[in-house]
């Protein structure tokens, strides 16, 4: 079957960045490039022609791109991806982007970036054509963007003190252990779950397909709003109760047992499933090491990485469960699992906590 042409608006203050991203996205016969110096020449654009999909970068003139963003998902959502710069201010943007709405962000260096976006031709190309599959929901529009420090989430969790937070933890080994993988639409999903989540819960470990860099920005940014410590995980790390372990971008992350202890590798090596991060590798690797005493977990995400790996888990005694299609942004990877056998229990993301916690109670057991 023919892919159908695609309408891409590129949205950066660059010259470079757009004459690059145009020459590397026409590369597929299927895709119709135009761009737009910034948001206020992209409005005009798209009031004669709705692009199937924004390139947007972050940091530009007269308005920037979060601002532009927001204007989107309250008025007319499209799947957007942020082309975001690598410095700490440019990630923990890129985060807040990914939390109004956008689908996937690209990594930009600051240096070389016509190089860079030719050296990743391939990977642009695939990650628009994927975004141009995302069911993107409408934004309630608002005033003033709301610190994420001070949103209530799904479960409505009111969190103690800061000063205590730490304190009140008990980090002890776990008799179970709960891997998660995700990808587009991942970062909202894996919010909902954590901060769902008591401060006893069980040891979490967790591979969201994300750029190097952005993984550590939102492992801090998760830290600041859940009952539990989530942070991204180094070589060495034990999986302990009250703790979440999120892989590094662009490097696998795998489970290892120690006695009564587990701990965390990372290790560089191919991709897997073509990621790296691959929910594969972590799956397999959980498998091998906990078996029985572990539940998968597989949310929203384009492709099929971590079918596999769920299904040597659920074979390994584990307890499987996969995000439903309602509530998934792509229902790929769950669909995956799912068609392979490898899913125990399907549930709406609302859900999705306390049913991993009942899993892991029975599987203490």
């Amino acid at each position: 079957m023919a892919k159908r042409v695609l309408s891409v608006l590129v949205v950066d203050d660059s010259a470079v960045v757009r004459q690059a991203a145009t020459a590397i996205l026409s590369q597929d016969p299927g895709m119709v490039v135009t761009v737009a110096a910034d948001p206020y020449i992209a409005l005009d654009k798209m009031g004669r022609s709705r692009p199937d999909v924004i390139l947007l970068d972050i940091e530009m003139p007269r308005m920037d791109g979060l601002t532009f963003l927001r204007k989107i998902m309250t008025e007319d959502p499209i799947p957007v991806v942020v082309c975001s710069g690598l410095a700490a201010k440019g990630t923990a943007t890129a985060i807040r982007a990914l939390e109004e709405g956008a689908v996937e962000v690209i990594a930009k260096p600051q240096l070389n970036v016509r190089d860079f976006l030719h050296d990743s031709a391939s990977t642009l190309i695939d990650v628009v054509r994927e975004a141009a599959e995302v069911r993107v929901r409408r934004r309630v529009p608002s005033t003033a963007p709301v610190p994420l420090e001070s949103r209530r989430h799904t479960a409505d969790v009111v969190l103690p003190p800061p000063a205590r937070r730490r304190s009140d933890r008990r980090h002890a080994a776990v008799d179970i252990v709960v891997a998660i993988g995700a990808s587009t639409g991942g970062t909202e999903a894996l919010r909902t779950i954590l901060t769902s989540m008591p401060k006893d819960a069980p040891g979490i470990v967790i591979v969201q397909h994300m750029p190097e860099r952005f993984t550590a920005a939102f492992a801090q940014r998760l830290d600041q709003i859940c009952p539990i410590t989530v942070k991204e995980a180094a070589p060495g790390d034990r999986v302990v109760r009250g703790q979440a372990l999120i892989a590094p971008g662009n490097r696998h992350l795998l489970l290892h047992r120690h006695g009564t202890e587990y701990e965390v590798e990372l290790v560089d090596g191919p991709r897997v499933s073509r990621h790296r991060p691959s929910v594969d590798v972590l799956f397999r690797s959980v498998a091998q090491a906990a078996g029985p005493h572990a539940v998968g977990v597989l949310l929203t995400g384009m492709g099929d990485d971590g079918a596999a790996g769920l299904l040597e888990m659920k074979r390994g005694g584990a307890a499987t469960l996969a995000q439903d299609e309602a509530t998934s942004v792509v229902f790929g990877m769950p669909k995956a699992a799912i068609e392979r056998g490898a899913v125990d229990r399907v549930l709406p993301l609302p859900g999705m906590a306390a049913g991993i916690l009942t899993l892991a109670r029975s599987s203490a057991r």
